[in-house]
Protein backbone atom coordinates (compact mmCIF):
# COMPACT_ATOMS: atom_id res chain seq x y z
CA UNK A 1 0.00 0.00 0.00
CA UNK A 2 1.15 3.63 -0.75
CA UNK A 3 -2.11 5.86 -0.34
CA UNK A 4 -3.27 6.78 2.79
CA UNK A 5 -6.69 4.78 3.41
CA UNK A 6 -6.81 6.37 6.49
CA UNK A 7 -7.48 3.01 8.27
CA UNK A 8 -6.34 3.57 11.31
CA UNK A 9 -9.66 2.74 12.91
CA UNK A 10 -8.44 2.32 16.84
CA UNK A 11 -7.89 5.66 18.56
CA UNK A 12 -4.88 3.55 20.66
CA UNK A 13 -1.73 5.01 19.88
CA UNK A 14 -3.12 7.42 17.90
CA UNK A 15 -0.90 10.98 18.12
CA UNK A 16 -3.19 14.17 17.81
CA UNK A 17 -2.18 17.68 18.85
CA UNK A 18 -3.92 19.78 21.71
CA UNK A 19 -2.97 23.23 22.57
CA UNK A 20 0.14 23.55 25.16
CA UNK A 21 0.96 19.54 24.70
CA UNK A 22 1.87 17.15 21.68
CA UNK A 23 1.52 20.32 19.25
CA UNK A 24 4.64 21.64 21.10
CA UNK A 25 3.37 24.98 21.72
CA UNK A 26 0.75 27.10 23.58
CA UNK A 27 -1.77 28.00 21.98
CA UNK A 28 -2.61 31.66 22.60
CA UNK A 29 -5.84 33.77 21.51
CA UNK A 30 -5.56 35.54 17.95
CA UNK A 31 -4.15 39.17 18.40
CA UNK A 32 -3.79 41.59 16.16
CA UNK A 33 -0.39 42.31 13.99
CA UNK A 34 1.06 45.45 12.09
CA UNK A 35 0.83 45.23 9.14
CA UNK A 36 1.70 48.21 5.90
CA UNK A 37 -1.90 47.35 4.39
CA UNK A 38 -4.81 49.12 4.75
CA UNK A 39 -7.15 47.32 6.85
CA UNK A 40 -9.13 44.21 5.15
CA UNK A 41 -12.78 44.83 5.16
CA UNK A 42 -14.61 43.26 7.88
CA UNK A 43 -16.22 39.78 7.07
CA UNK A 44 -19.34 38.87 5.46
CA UNK A 45 -22.02 37.76 8.12
CA UNK A 46 -22.30 34.07 7.66
CA UNK A 47 -25.56 32.64 10.18
CA UNK A 48 -25.61 29.04 11.38
CA UNK A 49 -27.82 27.79 8.73
CA UNK A 50 -25.59 29.14 6.08
CA UNK A 51 -22.53 27.88 7.68
CA UNK A 52 -24.41 24.44 8.00
CA UNK A 53 -24.74 24.40 4.02
CA UNK A 54 -21.20 24.83 3.44
CA UNK A 55 -19.10 22.31 2.37
CA UNK A 56 -16.68 21.24 5.21
CA UNK A 57 -13.33 21.44 5.04
CA UNK A 58 -11.32 18.19 5.63
CA UNK A 59 -9.55 16.00 4.03
CA UNK A 60 -12.72 13.30 2.83
CA UNK A 61 -14.29 16.41 0.96
CA UNK A 62 -13.36 18.94 -2.18
CA UNK A 63 -13.68 22.76 -2.41
CA UNK A 64 -14.43 23.69 -5.56
CA UNK A 65 -15.06 27.34 -4.64
CA UNK A 66 -11.32 27.98 -2.87
CA UNK A 67 -8.38 29.57 -4.23
CA UNK A 68 -5.50 28.13 -4.90
CA UNK A 69 -2.32 28.74 -3.18
CA UNK A 70 -0.66 31.89 -4.64
CA UNK A 71 2.87 30.84 -4.06
CA UNK A 72 3.00 26.86 -3.21
CA UNK A 73 6.94 27.24 -2.76
CA UNK A 74 7.36 29.72 -0.44
CA UNK A 75 8.19 28.51 3.07
CA UNK A 76 5.60 29.74 5.23
CA UNK A 77 6.83 31.06 8.96
CA UNK A 78 5.51 28.27 11.37
CA UNK A 79 2.70 30.03 12.55
CA UNK A 80 -0.69 27.24 12.44
CA UNK A 81 -4.19 27.92 13.76
CA UNK A 82 -7.00 26.17 15.29
CA UNK A 83 -10.37 26.75 15.40
CA UNK A 84 -11.99 26.36 18.37
CA UNK A 85 -14.88 26.03 16.87
CA UNK A 86 -16.62 25.43 13.02
CA UNK A 87 -16.10 28.63 11.29
CA UNK A 88 -16.69 30.29 7.95
CA UNK A 89 -13.47 29.88 5.48
CA UNK A 90 -13.57 32.91 2.54
CA UNK A 91 -11.98 33.27 -0.49
CA UNK A 92 -10.68 36.61 0.08
CA UNK A 93 -10.68 38.89 3.32
CA UNK A 94 -14.29 39.98 3.16
CA UNK A 95 -15.31 38.14 0.57
CA UNK A 96 -17.45 34.92 -0.38
CA UNK A 97 -17.19 32.30 2.52
CA UNK A 98 -16.74 28.98 0.59
CA UNK A 99 -16.10 26.30 3.93
CA UNK A 100 -16.48 25.40 6.95
CA UNK A 101 -13.75 24.37 8.91
CA UNK A 102 -14.83 22.48 11.67
CA UNK A 103 -12.32 22.26 15.14
CA UNK A 104 -11.71 18.83 14.53
CA UNK A 105 -11.40 16.54 11.37
CA UNK A 106 -12.24 12.72 10.60
CA UNK A 107 -9.66 10.54 10.36
CA UNK A 108 -10.29 6.83 9.27
CA UNK A 109 -12.96 4.52 7.64
CA UNK A 110 -16.83 4.13 9.08
CA UNK A 111 -17.39 2.52 11.37
CA UNK A 112 -14.05 3.15 12.78
CA UNK A 113 -13.68 7.01 11.99
CA UNK A 114 -11.98 9.29 14.76
CA UNK A 115 -11.50 12.71 15.06
CA UNK A 116 -8.12 14.98 15.58
CA UNK A 117 -7.96 18.68 16.24
CA UNK A 118 -7.70 20.79 12.62
CA UNK A 119 -4.57 22.44 12.66
CA UNK A 120 -3.82 24.79 9.66
CA UNK A 121 -0.85 26.16 7.95
CA UNK A 122 -0.69 30.03 7.84
CA UNK A 123 0.35 31.26 4.85
CA UNK A 124 -0.31 34.81 4.93
CA UNK A 125 -1.63 37.32 7.62
CA UNK A 126 -3.45 40.76 7.23
CA UNK A 127 -4.07 41.67 10.11
CA UNK A 128 -7.20 40.18 11.67
CA UNK A 129 -7.34 37.56 8.82
CA UNK A 130 -5.23 34.45 8.21
CA UNK A 131 -4.35 32.51 4.57
CA UNK A 132 -4.69 28.77 5.47
CA UNK A 133 -3.68 25.46 3.64
CA UNK A 134 -6.69 23.38 3.67
CA UNK A 135 -7.16 19.63 3.66
CA UNK A 136 -9.49 19.38 1.25
CA UNK A 137 -9.32 18.53 -2.74
CA UNK A 138 -8.20 20.09 -5.36
CA UNK A 139 -4.44 20.07 -4.33
CA UNK A 140 -3.32 23.28 -3.25
CA UNK A 141 -6.44 24.75 -2.05
CA UNK A 142 -6.63 27.91 0.50
CA UNK A 143 -8.58 29.85 2.16
CA UNK A 144 -8.98 33.23 5.00
CA UNK A 145 -10.01 33.21 8.28
CA UNK A 146 -10.85 36.05 10.41
CA UNK A 147 -8.88 35.70 13.79
CA UNK A 148 -11.88 37.02 15.49
CA UNK A 149 -14.13 34.26 14.77
CA UNK A 150 -12.79 31.89 17.03
CA UNK A 151 -8.79 31.32 15.98
CA UNK A 152 -5.91 30.09 18.03
CA UNK A 153 -2.65 30.75 16.69
CA UNK A 154 0.41 28.72 17.31
CA UNK A 155 4.23 27.84 16.10
CA UNK A 156 6.12 25.15 14.74
CA UNK A 157 9.47 24.73 14.63
CA UNK A 158 9.81 21.94 12.03
CA UNK A 159 9.45 22.22 8.18
CA UNK A 160 9.41 19.21 5.91
CA UNK A 161 10.81 19.53 2.43
CA UNK A 162 10.47 17.15 -0.02
CA UNK A 163 13.03 17.42 -3.30
CA UNK A 164 11.25 14.62 -5.74
CA UNK A 165 13.75 15.01 -8.29
CA UNK A 166 16.52 14.35 -5.85
CA UNK A 167 14.62 11.90 -4.30
CA UNK A 168 15.28 13.62 -0.44
CA UNK A 169 13.15 14.34 2.52
CA UNK A 170 14.65 17.01 4.95
CA UNK A 171 13.76 18.14 8.31
CA UNK A 172 14.12 21.08 9.68
CA UNK A 173 13.82 22.30 12.83
CA UNK A 174 14.08 26.36 14.09
CA UNK A 175 15.49 27.01 9.77
CA UNK A 176 18.56 24.01 10.62
CA UNK A 177 18.67 20.89 9.03
CA UNK A 178 18.56 18.30 11.52
CA UNK A 179 17.87 15.17 9.09
CA UNK A 180 18.04 14.54 5.60
CA UNK A 181 16.91 10.55 4.17
CA UNK A 182 16.94 9.81 0.53
CA UNK A 183 13.40 8.51 -0.12
CA UNK A 184 10.81 6.74 -2.53
CA UNK A 185 8.05 8.59 -3.83
CA UNK A 186 5.12 8.29 -6.33
CA UNK A 187 5.73 6.74 -10.20
CA UNK A 188 5.06 8.17 -13.55
CA UNK A 189 1.29 6.84 -13.19
CA UNK A 190 0.45 8.21 -9.79
CA UNK A 191 2.80 11.46 -9.52
CA UNK A 192 3.20 12.77 -5.79
CA UNK A 193 1.97 16.23 -6.02
CA UNK A 194 3.65 19.11 -5.68
CA UNK A 195 3.00 22.26 -3.85
CA UNK A 196 2.74 23.51 0.11
CA UNK A 197 1.13 20.86 2.36
CA UNK A 198 0.79 19.90 6.10
CA UNK A 199 0.74 17.13 8.11
CA UNK A 200 -2.99 16.24 9.33
CA UNK A 201 -1.60 13.55 12.23
CA UNK A 202 0.41 10.72 12.96
CA UNK A 203 -1.51 7.49 12.71
CA UNK A 204 -0.13 4.01 13.92
CA UNK A 205 -2.39 1.29 12.31
CA UNK A 206 -1.82 -2.60 13.14
CA UNK A 207 -3.09 -3.39 9.97
CA UNK A 208 -0.38 -1.57 8.03
CA UNK A 209 2.37 -3.57 8.18
CA UNK A 210 4.51 -1.90 6.15
CA UNK A 211 5.05 0.99 8.86
CA UNK A 212 4.56 0.97 12.30
CA UNK A 213 3.55 4.38 12.20
CA UNK A 214 2.56 7.11 9.15
CA UNK A 215 2.23 10.70 8.95
CA UNK A 216 -0.88 11.79 7.30
CA UNK A 217 -0.98 14.71 5.08
CA UNK A 218 -3.52 17.18 3.44
CA UNK A 219 -2.61 16.69 -0.10
CA UNK A 220 -4.09 13.75 -2.47
CA UNK A 221 -3.15 11.79 -5.30
CA UNK A 222 -4.71 13.15 -8.99
CA UNK A 223 -4.45 9.78 -10.53
CA UNK A 224 -6.76 7.79 -7.39
CA UNK A 225 -10.13 9.57 -6.01
CA UNK A 226 -9.98 7.17 -3.23
CA UNK A 227 -7.46 4.32 -2.50
CA UNK A 228 -8.76 1.66 -0.10
CA UNK A 229 -11.94 3.02 1.29
CA UNK A 230 -10.31 6.16 1.73
CA UNK A 231 -9.68 9.82 0.33
CA UNK A 232 -6.91 9.04 -1.66
CA UNK A 233 -5.08 11.23 0.51
CA UNK A 234 -0.67 10.87 0.47
CA UNK A 235 1.29 10.39 3.47
CA UNK A 236 5.07 10.04 4.80
CA UNK A 237 5.69 6.43 5.85
CA UNK A 238 7.85 3.53 6.02
CA UNK A 239 8.48 0.50 4.02
CA UNK A 240 10.44 -2.66 4.86
CA UNK A 241 12.30 -3.26 1.37
CA UNK A 242 15.06 -0.91 1.14
CA UNK A 243 15.31 -0.78 -2.77
CA UNK A 244 12.48 1.75 -3.09
CA UNK A 245 14.31 4.55 -1.86
CA UNK A 246 16.10 7.03 -4.67
CA UNK A 247 12.96 5.07 -6.83
CA UNK A 248 9.58 6.62 -8.26
CA UNK A 249 7.28 3.99 -7.77
CA UNK A 250 4.75 4.17 -4.68
CA UNK A 251 1.22 4.92 -5.88
CA UNK A 252 2.25 8.97 -4.29
CA UNK A 253 2.91 7.93 -0.83
CA UNK A 254 6.77 9.30 0.15
CA UNK A 255 8.52 6.02 1.46
CA UNK A 256 10.95 6.64 4.24
CA UNK A 257 13.89 5.08 5.91
CA UNK A 258 13.48 3.51 9.36
CA UNK A 259 15.82 6.26 10.73
CA UNK A 260 14.15 8.72 8.91
CA UNK A 261 10.12 7.72 10.29
CA UNK A 262 11.87 7.42 13.95
CA UNK A 263 12.69 11.57 13.84
CA UNK A 264 9.80 12.36 12.48
CA UNK A 265 7.51 10.78 14.59
CA UNK A 266 10.10 11.31 17.85
CA UNK A 267 12.08 14.72 17.68
CA UNK A 268 9.29 16.63 19.33
CA UNK A 269 10.24 15.43 22.92
CA UNK A 270 9.67 11.76 22.19
CA UNK A 271 6.36 12.89 20.04
CA UNK A 272 5.96 13.57 16.15
CA UNK A 273 6.54 16.61 14.40
CA UNK A 274 3.50 19.12 15.40
CA UNK A 275 0.16 18.75 13.02
CA UNK A 276 0.04 22.05 10.99
CA UNK A 277 3.32 21.58 9.95
CA UNK A 278 4.66 22.25 6.32
CA UNK A 279 5.54 19.47 4.28
CA UNK A 280 7.12 21.43 1.16
CA UNK A 281 6.81 19.04 -2.01
CA UNK A 282 8.90 20.42 -4.93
Amino acid sequence: MALLAFTAAEDRGQEQPTPGSSAGRQAEPAADAASDRPNPPQPRPVSGERLALLPQADTFTEIPDAPQDPDPGKIPEGTVAHPTRTVAAYATPGGDPVAAVPSTQPIGIAPARVQVDTWLPVLERRTDWVMVGLPSRPNNSVAWLYLRSGIALAATPYLVTVDRADYSLTLHQHGREIGRWRVGIGAATSVTPSGRTFVIAAIRDPAATYTPVLLALGAHSDTYTTYGGGPGAIGVHGWPDPAVFGVAGSDGCIRVPADALHTLTTSHGGSPIPAGTTVLIK
